[in-house]
């Protein structure tokens, strides 16, 4: 027998002679259809309830864990039939999960809406506890949002995230229902405070950390300088009366370490935490001032590269939260308590609070977490996260997720029922969308009159550096937020250099479509910076004279990016492998950011750019 008779007598529903293949030949249901598809899995979508318990029960080579090229499961193919006795089958005697994502994130949950299959859908709403229409997707926050630190004001929700050496540092971020968020201000935002000249890429402010006490929102990070000094890092803080600033001028403690956090105790004390493990010294009200030695609290559970501690107090345990094994696949989120603030701790006996422990999901990287509540008193986890085309490209960088806690009687903390980071999840609170503006940044503060905004039109006026120089500052960039998105804008031509459009990871990393002075005139130009390999391509003459309007975009998709020029629909340029726009696409200095979209000029070009556009899909 051959898979297109196994197939056949499937579909006749011949019981009787699947059991008989399936014990003169297992292997069989280890095959593909003709369509790609696991056979097993095209069972479960093509064949009826009797038919599927067969092969579950008896095929001694069907595997519930298996999933196809697009990370589909069983399941998945079962909802796709909308047949509600063959997903309650799977559900509840094969123990697999409705909201488990494939490599789009898409759920059998979402199969079911989006089939129209009312009565699955409402078959997955009792199973989940909520309907369709009131779940919410992670990651919350997509694009470079890594590191995320939280802290609630009565029912206000604030989050920082890293800027690494981007400009304005810091960004300060609003909610009332922990999924929609719009940035408010920024922790520092005058260019003589940012301290981010002559930093390479990937350097600067790392891992902030948010609090509120006595009516004053707190920041701190760490400031991350090059190599080759006696100092490498250095703890800045600072402090505001309202979240959205403005900030006060940085304070800078001179402790080596990553990832700092502050503690306000109920006492009245304050500290500061940092990493290797968990360490801690006593601060004043104002976090501007030392009070004791540094003291190590706890080095971890897994005890391989932990940092980003965080301390909770909650029913007299003094929590501590910690990242732990490395920002790879191992990442994780572990937690200690003790009755002491200054321990000894115990770890939890339930293992890390967060891993993503399935290698075959699109949402990986899980780990350097914080806990809120809610006034009601539940408890949710913000998290960082990355995912990675093919497994491998970490293309939007490291963003921010979010997943409830559960207490155990024993009073540890469980991420999601001890499932793990979520795809498709409910909704803590009703909805309260936002209306936030685009946060547009500089790699490193601009200099005077580099970059000027008149309303929605952009200004941009460049000196003599280039984009592969960390003096350049001429550009102004957005973060990529989805595998799929479009960008444009109408730059007027320079009469001199060169200004376009580029996707910007750093100053190794980039791909920009401009329009360049040449002796022989102005031609459109592609530049392709690929660690320390520059790659140019002259792409013809600017079909219009300087001075006038040209429409230049990207239509991004996945690791492809064709590049246009003018109204038309054909590219004038296609890359099919940008990986160097992800993390893991050049081995050269920190690689901790993600793919940016946006503008530049160089070469002392003045450019203007309007009607700037960004759609996702």
């Amino acid at each position: 027998m051959d898979t297109a008779q196994l197939m056949r007598i499937i579909r006749e529903d011949n019981v009787a002679e699947v059991r008989r293949a399936l014990a003169l030949w297992p292997g069989l249901v280890e095959t593909a259809t003709p369509a790609g598809e696991p056979l097993s899995h095209w069972a479960a979508r093509e064949g009826s309830l009797a038919m599927l318990r067969l092969l579950v029960e008896y095929g001694t080579k069907v595997n519930l864990n298996a999933v196809d090229e697009s990370g589909r499961d069983m399941l998945h193919y079962a909802a796709e039939s909308g047949n509600v006795e063959k997903c309650r089958y799977l559900v509840e005697r094969g123990g697999m999960d409705p909201l488990r994502g494939d490599l789009e994130l898409i759920t059998p949950y979402d199969q079911a809406h989006q089939g129209g299959w009312k009565q699955l859908e409402a078959y997955f709403a009792a199973v989940v506890g909520a309907p369709w229409e009131a779940m919410y997707r992670n990651p919350i926050r997509s694009g470079m949002y890594p590191d995320p630190s939280i802290c609630r004001v009565g029912e206000e929700y604030y989050m920082v995230n890293s800027t690494f050496v981007y400009f304005p540092c810091i960004p300060v971020s609003h909610s009332r229902d922990l999924v929609h968020w719009e940035v408010i201000g920024h922790a520092i935002t005058r260019p003589e405070w940012a301290n981010l000249d002559g930093l390479e890429g990937g350097r600067g402010y790392w891992a902030p950390d948010i609090s509120y006490a006595e009516g004053r929102f707190y920041i701190c990070a760490t400031l991350r300088l090059n190599d080759g000094g006696e100092v490498c890092r250095r703890q800045m803080v600072v402090t505001a009366q309202r979240p959205e600033g403005p900030y006060s001028e940085p304070v800078f403690f001179e402790e080596d370490g990553i990832d700092p956090s502050l503690f306000h105790d109920t006492d009245g004390r304050h500290y500061m935490l940092l990493n290797r493990g968990a360490r801690i010294f006593e601060v004043d009200a104002q976090a501007t001032r030392r009070l004791s030695e540094t003291t190590l609290l706890y080095y971890g559970s897994c005890k391989r590269a932990p940092e980003g501690p965080h301390l909770l107090k909650k029913d007299g345990w003094y929590y501590l939260f910690l990242a732990e094994g490395g920002t790879g696949m191992g990442h994780r989120e572990t937690v200690a308590r003790s009755r002491n603030l200054h321990g000894p701790y115990e770890p939890s006996p339930y293992g890390p609070v967060l891993r993503q422990w399935d290698e075959r999901a699109l949402i990986q990287r899980c780990g350097h977490a914080k806990p809120v509540s809610t006034p009601d008193g539940r408890w949710y986890l913000v998290y960082l996260c990355g995912r990675a085309l093919e497994g491998q490209w970490t293309l939007l960088g490291r963003e921010t997720a979010l997943d409830p806690i559960q207490w155990t009687a024993d009073g540890w903390p469980l991420l999601n029922h001890g499932r793990g980071p979520s795809v498709l999840q409910r909704k803590p609170l009703p909805d309260a969308p936002v209306h936030g503006s685009v946060d547009w940044l500089t790699p490193r503060p601009p200099q005077p009159g580099t970059v000027h905004w008149c309303g929605e039109r952009l200004i941009l006026r460049a000196g003599d550096s280039d984009l592969t120089e960390v003096s350049c500052r001429s550009l102004q960039v957005r973060r990529q937020t989805a595998f799929r998105c479009s960008f444009a804008a109408t730059v007027t031509v320079p009469r001199r250099g060169e200004a376009g459009i580029v996707c910007y990871y750093d100053e190794h990393s980039f791909l920009a479509l401009g329009i360049r002075h040449r002796e022989n005139g102005m031609r459109l130009w592609q530049r392709e910076q690929i660690g320390l390999e520059c790659r140019e391509q002259d792409l013809g003459p600017c079909p219009v004279q300087a001075g006038q309007g040209l429409r230049l975009g990207v239509k991004c998709d996945g690791l492809t990016r064709r590049l246009y020029a003018g109204e038309g629909d054909t590219p004038v340029s296609l890359v099919e492998r940008a990986t160097y726009l992800s993390d893991e696409g050049v081995s050269l200095g920190k690689r901790f950011t993600g793919a940016m979209i946006g503008m530049y000029a160089v070469r002392q070009a003045e450019a203007q750019f309007a009607d700037i556009t960004y759609t996702e899909g």
